[in-house]
């Protein structure tokens, strides 16, 4: 009976930070994909003097991911010579309720993010608690 109950303290306190962890390295593909991403599309803008010729769709194709679709769209100024990429968790995953953003200024957004408050933050967010 100690036994169960030492167990069941452990799986307690031990399972949320296991869940954490896991949810932390799964955000790594967002950001680390986004900045890649990035960088191909000023590589881009290098060549062709543009981000892109229509306003869903940018210069390259857009990376996949296990957690995360990206997409890019046309920035503020609604023209080709901005930028914005999104990674949004995909629907039947942890990853679920999260959004990370980056534009051609590397102005980085977490405009959604399970379980945080203060949103959208000027910045990425890895775990619950951080702040910009």
């Amino acid at each position: 009976m100690i036994t169960v109950a030492i167990i069941a303290i452990i799986a307690a306190i031990g399972y949320p930070q296991y869940t954490s962890y896991v949810q932390r390295s799964r955000i790594a593909e967002a950001t680390g994909t986004l900045s890649t991403t990035r960088v191909r599309l000023e590589q881009f803008y290098q060549d062709n003097r543009n981000y892109g010729s229509t306003a869903t769709t940018c210069g390259i194709t857009m990376p996949t991911g296990d957690f995360f679709d990206f997409t890019c769209t046309w920035g503020a100024s609604s023209t080709s010579q901005s930028f914005v990429l999104s990674a949004v968790g995909k629907s039947g995953t942890a990853m679920n309720g999260f959004t990370f953003t980056v534009d051609n200024n590397n102005t980085q957004q977490t405009t959604a993010f399970t379980g945080a408050s203060g949103l959208p933050a000027s910045c990425w967010l890895r775990r619950q608690g951080d702040t910009c």
